[in-house]
């Protein structure tokens, strides 16, 4: 094997050859001519990404290697590792996209010869997008762009604050650098040239911006852990929350260029979706990841860096400093008109002690235990009079003891102006409903706003349409005041939460439920509590008052017709000994087909039919599409797309379930962890498929049992060999069965509406007990 050959686990394997990671623990063992490991460990070894791609084609498991996924491989088993790699590649991207002529001329040479030209080349584009190199190391420029408002004569980024200097009595760390994207040397590339091909073939097909875009999505959803990320759809609302109104009376020409800057920048994602003509300000504390953001803002910058009119509407490029925030601010004399910030959250270790007479403090030093407070008087010192920001917080930041002095300065003076519960879910950690903190820098000489809105959307999380069945809304539909009960990352429903935070924001009125402007006044008690969910009453239940009639009649009706479907009382017979069979069997004898489901909502046009669906007999969950990708990374195959007639089970859980498709499911996806079962009418029956599924002993013995979860082998369910006309017998036996348990459960949901909306009332006062 060539030295420094890119190498591929075996779960990069099964990825290429798009089977699971058993199938390849298998054809190692059944197969002696399989590539023996290069590397890794004895319990994760790795491969020659070309003697694997060799092999699968020779064994006829691989047509071609998309190019995307081969691109891919390379990054991640290149020598060096994956973060370099995409440092390499994210060069050469700026180098394809901003000298194409000079590109092919290189790629034209011999791997040596190009690897020796290449530091040159991108050493030109990396100062004409990041600025000039500062020995040896490139980072964004510090011109002062036309729009950024400074405090001082002192530039962003100019290095006052040495290490461990007193500046006006407050002692400062080491002042930070700029972000450290290294030109590669001929001697770091030449392992890399081959990549660098492929990812500017990549690039051709899909664009520079885009194609580092797929690189670095898949190294963070490779490595969850290591990143706490921002998901896109999040990182757009806060931009769209921290958009300065539009001003009529001003020609666009004439707009001076907004600055933005975020303080904790991670991977770049709040200033990658901010749009326009804008002066991006980063800063971020891991060297590698500020020059992953550096590479990323930059590649995602439309057009030259100085327009050729020499107006002042073009953005310069982004600027990128690395360093501790908090202890060496990178921009002490910058006056933002935006920030944007998704701060760490319960750091002890931010710098309490050495910070403690630093001039940021205006509301008051922050605990401890409060870095998020420490973040938010950051962020209200690099925002210009006026500025607005936008931060990411937890929920306790709203309703700690220890902050409630800086919340009530925060009131006080007017600089916060809404607090913002969103759905768990909407980022990491997942279980927990994170609040959005909107702040505006107060203005001398301008009146503090004397309310503060209080918004929460935490019940906004899917459409839920189990929670809708029965109650005369269409699946997914709202609940009074807006909510949606359900929960968890697939049925998330953002375009809901989206519009609901965005109208709160822009109307700032009070809605049932969803949103309140609270008098400043009414907050500043002793606890000084801005939790939305404090403040916001619940809908009740039912609707209120006026509505829990309705729900009365509505159960009365269902109760009826639930009764007449109470299955006749049961004939005890002898235990039957039939021949049996099982669905493997028949899948092989081609009276039914198998198919695995991988969908998950969003990632589809089409409704996904769910794990969650099942159990509850509800529709199958819409949302919108968000460009959600298969788990683990890969892109998904086409989904499998539900007949009337196929029969659904979950493989999780242990319980017994199975649903047969009708007309209303018909055409939705196949979600994951799910199976489908297909069968073909002339030979078996579907409901008397489905009834035999879910025999609670025929489910047990098809089931394999780990520490903590069984999963069903849908091949090993039996079926008792029967004529058609008796299967049909038995089948509308089970289909009136199915039809009593929708009946029941629909009287339970409305019933449990009921009882709760009568508590609700009678407590509220809205109900009188006669």
């Amino acid at each position: 094997m060539p030295e420094n050959a890119t190498e591929v686990t075996a779960a990069g394997i099964a990825r290429l050859a798009g089977v699971g990671r058993a199938a390849v623990s298998n054809w190692r063992r059944r197969y002696a001519d399989f590539p023996q490991p290069v590397g890794g460990t004895g319990t994760s070894p790795s491969f020659a990404l070309a003697e694997v791609e060799q092999w699968l084609r020779d064994q006829g498991k691989l047509a071609e290697v998309p190019l995307r996924e081969r691109v891919w491989q390379a990054v991640a088993g290149h020598p060096a590792g994956a973060g370099r790699a995409l440092i390499h590649v994210g060069c050469a991207l700026l180098l394809v996209r901003d000298r194409p002529t000079a590109w092919l001329e290189l790629a034209a040479a011999p791997d040596e010869r190009m690897a020796a030209l290449l530091p040159q080349a991108m050493e030109h584009v990396l100062t004409a997008r990041l600025g000039p190199a500062a020995d040896g190391v490139h980072g964004a420029g510090t011109p002062e762009p036309a729009g950024v408002h400074t405090a001082g004569a002192q530039k962003p980024g100019d290095d006052h604050t040495a290490g461990g200097q007193e500046l006006g009595g407050v002692h400062t760390a080491r002042a930070p650098e700029p972000a450290r994207v290294h030109t590669p040397t001929a001697q770091d590339l030449l392992p890399s040239v081959p990549l660098l091909r492929a990812a500017a073939e990549l690039a051709a097909g899909i664009g520079a911006g885009q194609a580092f875009e797929f690189l670095l999505g898949r190294q963070l959803d490779a490595n969850p852990r290591q990143y706490t990320l921002t998901p896109p759809q999040l990182a757009e609302l806060m931009v769209d929350l921290a958009e300065p109104p539009k001003d009529a009376d001003r020609a666009a020409r004439e707009q001076p260029v907004r600055s933005v800057l975020d303080p904790a920048a991670g991977t770049g994602a709040l200033l990658r979706a901010v749009g326009g003509p804008v002066a991006l300000y980063a800063q971020e504390a891991d060297p590698a990841l500020a020059a992953l953001t550096a590479l990323r803002l930059a590649l995602a910058a439309e057009g030259p860096r100085r327009p050729a009119d020499g107006t002042h509407r073009a953005a310069p490029g982004p600027t990128v400093r690395t360093g501790d925030t908090l202890r060496a601010d990178a921009f002490p004399e910058l006056a933002a008109d935006t920030v944007l910030c998704h701060p760490p959250f319960n750091e002890r270790n931010w710098g309490h002690d050495e910070l403690a007479y630093d001039p940021r403090w205006e509301y008051g030093l922050p605990a401890r235990t409060e870095s998020e407070l420490a973040w938010v008087q950051h962020v209200l010192a690099r925002l210009r009079d006026g500025g607005t920001a936008v931060l990411l917080m937890p929920p306790a930041a709203a309703s700690r003891r220890s902050g409630r002095r800086i919340r009530a300065g925060l009131l006080r003076r007017g600089a916060l102006r809404a607090v913002i519960a969103l759905p768990a879910g909407a980022a990491p950690p997942y279980g927990i409903p994170l609040h959005l903190w909107i702040l505006c820098k107060p203005e001398p000489g301008v009146r503090p706003a004397a309310d503060l809105l209080l918004a929460d959307t935490s019940d906004l999380s899917g459409p839920a349409p189990d929670a809708s069945a029965g109650t005369g809304r269409p699946p997914g539909g709202k609940a009074p005041g807006g909510r949606t009960p359900g929960g968890g990352r697939e049925r998330f429903d953002w375009p809901a939460v989206r519009s609901a935070v965005l109208d709160a924001w822009r109307d700032r009125a009070d809605v049932e439920g969803v949103s309140r402007v609270v008098p400043v006044i009414e907050l500043l008690d002793d606890d000084v509590d801005l939790a939305p969910a404090r403040h916001l009453p619940h809908p009740a239940s039912g609707g209120g008052a006026s509505g829990l009639g309705e729900v009365r009649e509505r159960l009365t009706e269902t109760l009826r017709l639930t009764a007449g479907l109470v299955p006749p009382a049961a004939a005890p017979a002898e235990p039957a000994h039939r021949p049996l069979t099982t669905v493997g069997e028949l899948a092989r004898a081609g009276a039914l087909f198998l198919h695995s489901g991988t969908a998950v909502p969003g990632s589809t046009a089409a409704p996904v039919l769910t794990e969650h669906d099942i159990l509850t007999g509800a529709a199958p969950t819409a949302l919108p599409p968000t460009g959600q990708e298969a788990p683990g990374g890969a892109a998904a195959d086409d989904p499998v797309l539900l007949e009337p007639g196929d029969v659904v089970v979950p493989v999780l859980g242990g319980g017994t379930a199975a649903r047969v498709v009708d007309a209303a499911t018909a055409g939705a996806a196949l979600g994951r962890n799910l199976q489908l079962l297909r069968p073909d009418p002339a030979a078996v029956d579907p409901w008397f498929l489905a009834g035999f599924l879910r025999g609670t002993a025929n489910h047990r013995q098809a089931s394999s049992h780990a520490s903590t979860a069984a999963r069903l082998d849908a091949r090993r369910l039996q079926l008792p060999r029967m004529p058609l006309a008796e299967q049909q017998r038995y089948g509308e036996r089970f289909r009136e069965l199915a039809a009593f348990e929708d009946a029941l459960r629909t009287a339970g949901r409305l019933g449990g509406q009921l009882v709760q909306g009568m508590y609700d009332g009678l407590t509220d006062g809205t109900v009188t007990p006669g």
